[in-house]
């Protein structure tokens, strides 16, 4: 009787997991989608790369004072 009651919890839990996250993800398509009648307009993604060092920390050594 135990396991049924943790495998009935269990997809109850799964249940209400997977509808929050079903509203989670129509709602964030919804607010990032064209208005209707809008012009698609074309974006470019820009990359742009700093100069990483080849170690990480410090980009100079460290100077120890007397």
């Amino acid at each position: 009787m135990n396991a049924i009651n943790d495998s009935l919890r269990t997809l109850a839990c799964g249940l209400g997991a997977l509808a929050i996250t079903a509203v989670l993800s129509w709602s964030f398509v919804q607010s990032t989608s064209a208005a209707p009648g809008a012009a698609p307009t074309a974006r470019v993604a820009k990359l742009t790369i700093q100069q990483r060092h080849v170690w990480f920390g410090q980009s100079q050594p460290a100077v120890l004072v007397d």
